[in-house]
């Protein structure tokens, strides 16, 4: 009967131990997304995860101090009962069984369950935590004081928050974690990782350069530059006089319609007049700024110039819109216009293909730093102008020279040397040498 007593309590002890070690693993484990969201909708066990949560400092403080206590104590307990039995044999007995029983039964198993488990374990366990971590307060707000202190005095700061950078690292590998390989997988760890991006992407990377914007002359007669809106896919076009380069206005298609409609007389429309000014960026604009941007003036339209105040192309709000959700295209193409997947497994990429795209698409990791083309790219990295049919091969890629015109690359055939691919031909996939002329 003396020995049920204190086994009776070193069995309470452990259902303790095995509580605050489960508390602490589904605590420190559980879907803070998922806690928010049901306590959105009213949950009051999920704000107490939350809270405490807030509180991590307390709560491990609290769950450590418990959890300590309580098999300090079975095991002191233990090995006054084993030397009672055995002697000075009880103090070796009662180290083994106690390792024994707060490992497995403890640690292990309660850490095993809350960790699978870990958003219903919390919820069960958070009534019974918060109550318990304002209790002990007072002991673990001291043992915090003491711990800075001493991390103090080797120099090392404690920071209550974390900072942007490390915050945003956590996202991106959330969204890495994002598990799944299907099409619609694919395309939300693009959009997520794309908007996270939108802060260090200039316009300049997605512009519409200014040999592709159709723009229209402003001297021309009415009815001629009426007749050139009409055949313009776009609805908002960029006028300019006497030079390309000198942009006066941006006409929308709607706005022309309108003052034709008030204007019986064709010959009379002061084109100008219903034309909205032009609004110049500079290219080192990026898309976060330039978007907040665009909500805040009401605009969908600018002109992207560089430090000189030269033209370089258009940025629309479209533009970066689609740099978010990508490309719409028909579920059998290759969402990327200027890509084709040809039959032996590599791609034929336009060299005005960004590598942002490619890499959204194929979720490819080829550097954007420096260049932000696949040309621009093959030039950077060849430190030449490369002949029609010159391989190259660099960041695990072979590009091959498939077109070229005057001294621009406008066709490259890639293939990722990481597939399992069949080659593309038997020339060996070197840095030829420069050619000469």
């Amino acid at each position: 009967m003396d020995i049920l007593i204190p086994a009776g309590a070193i069995l309470a002890l452990l259902v303790f131990s095995a509580f605050f070690s489960g508390s602490e693993t589904s605590l420190t484990a559980a879907s803070l997304p998922r806690m928010h969201t049901l306590e959105q909708q009213g949950d009051r066990r999920a704000a107490l995860v939350n809270k405490l949560w807030r509180q991590k400092e307390r709560l491990i403080g609290a769950i450590l101090l418990g959890n300590n206590l309580v098999n300090i104590m079975a095991s002191a307990l233990a090995t006054g009962v084993l030397i009672n039995y055995f002697g000075d044999a009880g103090m070796a007995y009662a180290t083994i069984a106690m390792t024994l029983l707060i490992l497995v039964f403890a640690e292990v198993l309660p850490k095993t369950y809350a960790i699978r488990h870990a958003d219903r374990v919390a919820l069960r366990v958070a009534p019974v935590m918060s109550p318990l971590v304002t209790f002990l307060f007072p002991v673990t707000h001291a043992i915090h004081i003491v711990v800075r202190t001493t991390l103090k005095v080797f120099g090392v700061e404690m920071s209550d928050h974390l900072d942007i950078a490390h915050t945003e690292e956590e996202l991106r590998g959330a969204i890495d974690l994002h598990a799944g390989e299907s099409e619609e997988v694919r395309h939300e760890r693009a959009m997520l990782r794309s908007i996270l991006d939108l802060a260090d992407v200039a316009v300049s990377d997605i512009l519409t350069h200014r040999k592709k914007v159709i723009s229209i002359d402003a001297g021309l007669p009415p009815a001629q530059l009426v007749d050139e809106v009409l055949r313009s896919p776009h609805t908002r076009l960029p006028l300019w006089r006497d030079s390309p380069d000198n942009i006066v206005g941006v006409l929308h298609a709607k706005a022309l319609l309108r003052a034709v409609q008030a204007q019986p007389k064709l010959e009379e429309l002061d084109v100008l007049a219903i034309a909205s000014p032009p609004w110049f960026i500079p290219e080192s604009t990026d898309l976060l700024s330039q978007l907040q941007a665009f909500r805040s003036r009401h605009e969908h339209f600018a002109i992207v110039v560089d430090e000189y105040g030269e033209v370089l192309g258009i940025v629309t709000l479209e533009d970066i819109l689609e740099e978010i959700v990508g490309e719409i295209a028909d579920e059998h193409d290759v969402e990327i216009e200027g890509v084709q997947v040809q039959k032996d497994g590599s791609l034929l990429v336009d060299g005005g293909v960004t590598i942002r795209d490619l890499n959204r698409q194929f979720e490819w990791r080829l550097p954007d730093e420096e260049a932000a083309t696949v040309a621009g790219l093959i030039l950077h990295e060849a430190r030449r102008i490369p002949n029609v049919g010159q391989a190259f091969v660099f960041h695990n890629f072979r590009f091959e020279i498939a077109d070229r015109q005057r001294n621009q690359i406008t066709s490259i055939r890639m293939q990722p040397l990481s597939d399992r691919m069949q080659p593309l031909s038997e020339e060996k996939t070197t840095e030829p040498p420069t050619p000469k002329g």
